[in-house]
């Protein structure tokens, strides 16, 4: 008995693309004995399938349950072929891509696979120490695509044809390279050389490989320049203190900790605890910086991480850096080529230029970096991975939001003005970009239009709303405003905290009409929907709107923006907010800090206090942490990085006082005009005497961080009961802190709440433009409705 042929075609919506998708497909049809086609094209994957129904339901069964590991189903969406449609397949077959509207997703760079490092260290594999080695399941995606469809004439792979055995294997659907579009060998690919200052290459009429040359340079003490996957990075031995503290000085990176690359986990376990959840993050195909416990048996240059318990590792993403770091007994410092605060350079002329007081040595290859990336850096807090910096591994990979979101017209939403991050959004899709870095830096800038632009061509994304902060002085609201004049599209203003929160719930997954959450938004500053300046915040939010419930007592900013890098004067604000300064003195002179805050032009500093010159208020609670750190000798005078001073006094905590203790510093709790407003005159009362006896400064941080998140927990209860919430949310550059995350978070689920923090976006500004994105789709579609 014949049965009767049936035909469907099939769409596959998601990341689909240069991930060996295709011939996956192509392996499953043939083995359920199937006749037709699979090809890309701007929305995904089509496959036309012809045989009985039961052969085609198995072949979506495969797919769905054996996708490629990079791969990401979002949808499958199937419907009969009619016979007239059917083309004459004679059997299935992987067919050319295929133009129209961009919605498929660009898959983020991976780090090599197990099946590619085993070609690079096979010594009769035609790829033996070919540091360029790739596959479908491996290799840059992101960094060097230029348009969709993905295909090699579109990346910067297009300048290097294929020789007859590369081609054979990109052409065979049975080949794990089918289609690998960076896919290349030593005789067709890439090639990697090493330079001195010169730009001679040093190993021309040697035997020595350039990496067994720079492995050896990297031994004896020098600095080189290596150009990677996403960037060039500066390298030098982690051991050897006196070339770390030469490279912080060339780099003018004075205090902020160095990224770190080991061979293996074993290297690694030599100097860093490392959990099972740490390991597989290590491992997994991202291969971001996972922050680590200091621990085993060995020490590396204190110059690492001044100030700091934790160590930041990788372990080696590219077979460039596999086979690099197989030469070296201990592990490496790989830090961003640049000097501080300036964006990555990703080019060979710019590392030359702009590397050369730095460097001594250039590893450099001549595949173009397309898109800069940066390392990504993930922390495990309260049981999850929290990623802190979103970049290499992570993006572009596409954030859906509810289905209510189905509808939302193209937005374009740029973020703040540091750590900065952009993001499009339509329908219920958000794609948020890397990390692009603080936009106060002019190569940032230039960086950050040229990727806006390219974002724009890749994805074709042509906004109709353009959304920003409050803040008018932010240079991406300034852009987005003239943007909006220019294209005559609609412009919407989001406020700062709003934004951290909502970023949150959507990455949970909250629906559009779901009921409001407490939000709890702790950050540096933001600026408020009344022009003062936020960043300890108790918010009741929804999508569309907030209420401001509660905040921290607004203090001073002594100088202005000064105080965001002198932190004394965050202490000094404070002291001069609670007491009457003659008091303090007599009662607390003989203090250090005090004898320090006397050394100051205090007369001047009071009345710039009293009149509110240069001094703006602000309920940070980013600046209670320099004032409290300021206090107890840490970042006193100087502050070189955003978070210094809460970073260093997070690693001086006692932890045995932490664990033995329940109750902290006190704090005090009024209402005004019906708001939550929480005071810290309790906290600098025992504070000082804590001082004054000589308390241990891990004591003293510890003390702090248990009334913190007390004075967090019951506020955030108390709220909660009047407005009759029963969600929390958790957001800001301060959670990242894991005391206080893991703290506040434990007491309020104990009293039956749920919480939420931010795990896949940024708690800290780079997770704002997500949340702009989405506040704005709200409304958007409020209006439309």
């Amino acid at each position: 008995m014949n049965v009767k042929p049936y035909a469907e075609r099939i769409r596959i919506r998601g990341l689909v693309q240069g991930v060996g998708f295709r011939p996956t497909v192509w392996n499953f049809a043939n083995h359920c004995k199937l006749l037709g086609a699979v090809w890309n094209d701007a929305e995904g994957v089509l496959i036309d399938a012809i045989g009985c129904k039961s052969a085609i339901d198995r072949l979506i069964e495969l797919i769905t349950q054996q996708p490629p590991p990079l791969s990401k189903i979002d949808a499958v969406e199937r419907q009969p072929l009619a016979l007239l449609d059917r083309p004459a397949y004679t059997r299935f077959e992987i067919i050319e891509s295929r133009g129209g509207e961009i919605r498929t997703g660009i898959v983020p760079d991976a780090a090599t696979c197990d099946a590619c490092l085993q070609d690079i260290h096979q010594p009769h594999n035609r790829r033996y120490h070919y540091p360029f080695t790739n596959c479908t399941h491996c290799g840059p995606r992101l960094s060097i695509v230029r348009a969709i469809p993905y295909d090699r004439a579109t990346t910067s792979m297009a300048v290097f044809q294929q020789c007859k055995a590369c081609l054979a294997e990109y052409r065979d659907p049975a080949d794990r390279r089918f289609h690998a579009q960076p896919n290349a060998c030593p005789a067709c690919g890439p090639r990697v050389w090493l330079e001195d200052v010169a730009g001679k290459a040093l190993h021309e009429g040697s035997d020595k490989e350039p990496l067994e040359l720079a492995a050896k340079l990297l031994r004896s003490g020098a600095i080189l320049a290596i150009k990677g996957i996403g960037g060039v990075h500066l390298a030098c031995d982690a051991g050897n203190e006196l070339a770390v503290a030469t490279l912080r000085t060339r780099k003018r990176r004075y205090h902020k900790a160095f990224a770190l690359m080991a061979t293996d986990l074993a290297m690694i376990r030599r100097y860093a605890n490392v959990s099972d959840q740490e390991e597989a993050l290590l491992k997994s195909s991202a291969a971001p910086i996972v922050i680590l416990r200091q621990g085993g048996e060995e020490m590396l240059a204190p110059a690492i991480a001044p100030g700091q318990r934790s160590l930041g590792f990788m372990l080696p993403y590219t077979p460039l850096h596999h086979l690099l770091m197989g030469q070296l007994a201990r592990p490496i410092v790989l830090t961003s080529g640049n000097l501080s605060d300036e964006p990555q350079v990703i080019s060979n002329n710019a590392a030359h230029d702009r590397l050369s007081a730095i460097a001594d040595y250039w590893l450099l290859h001549d595949r173009e970096i397309v898109n800069r990336l940066d390392d990504s850096v993930v922390r495990v807090m309260d049981g999850d991975a929290r990623i802190l910096r979103r970049a290499r591994g992570y993006a572009p990979a596409r954030i859906t939001l509810p289905d209510e979101f189905r509808g939302t017209p193209p937005i374009l939403a740029l973020g703040g003005e540091l750590k900065n991050t952009f993001c499009l959004m339509k329908d219920n899709q958000a794609i948020l970009s890397q990390h692009m870095g603080d936009l106060e830096n002019g190569a940032t800038i230039k960086e950050y239009h040229r990727s806006l632009e390219l974002y724009g061509l890749l994805f074709q994304h042509d906004p109709a709303v353009v959304v920003v902060d409050y803040h008018p002085n932010y240079l991406s609201t300034q852009w987005g405003q003239q943007m909006a004049e220019e294209r005559k599209i609609h412009l919407e203003s989001v406020q700062h905290h709003h934004a951290h929160i909502v970023g949150c719930m959507v990455e949970h997954n909250r629906s559009l009409e779901q009921a409001d959450v407490l939000g709890i938004a702790l950050d540096g500053l933001g600026m408020g929907e009344d022009g003062a300046l936020w960043g300890g915040e108790f918010l009741r939010v929804n999508y569309r709107e907030f209420q401001r419930l509660g905040y921290f007592k607004p203090t001073a900013m002594l100088g202005g923006a000064k105080a965001m890098h002198e932190p004394w004067r965050n202490t000094l604000a404070h002291l001069l907010s609670e007491f009457a300064w003659d008091r303090l003195s007599n009662d607390y002179g003989e203090l250090e800090i005090m004898r320090f805050l006397n050394s100051k032009p205090i007369a001047n500093l009071q009345q710039m206090f009293e009149r509110g010159l240069n001094s703006p208020l602000a309920s940070s609670c980013g600046r209670l942490f320099d004032a409290v750190a300021a206090a107890i000798g840490i970042c006193r005078e100087q502050a070189s990085h955003e978070g210094q001073a809460a970073i260093e006094m997070e690693a001086l905590i006692d932890h045995e006082f932490l664990e033995g203790q329940e109750t902290g510093y006190g704090y005090r709790m009024e209402w005004i005009g019906g708001q939550c407003v929480l005071g810290w005159q309790p906290l600098w009362h025992a504070l000082l005497k804590d001082l004054r006896r000589d308390v241990a400064p891990g004591v003293i941080a510890a003390r702090f961080h248990q009334g913190l998140i007390q004075a967090l927990t019951e506020t955030a209860l108390q709220l909660c009961r009047q407005q009759r919430l029963n969600t929390v949310v958790l957001s800001g550059g301060v959670f990242q802190n894991r005391i206080l995350l893991e703290g506040v978070s434990r007491r309020l689920r104990e009293q039956g709440l749920t919480l939420m923090s931010p795990r896949v976006v940024q708690a800290n500004d780079g997770g704002l433009s997500l949340g702009q994105a989405a506040v704005a789709a709200a409304r958007q579609l409020n209006r439309i409705a």
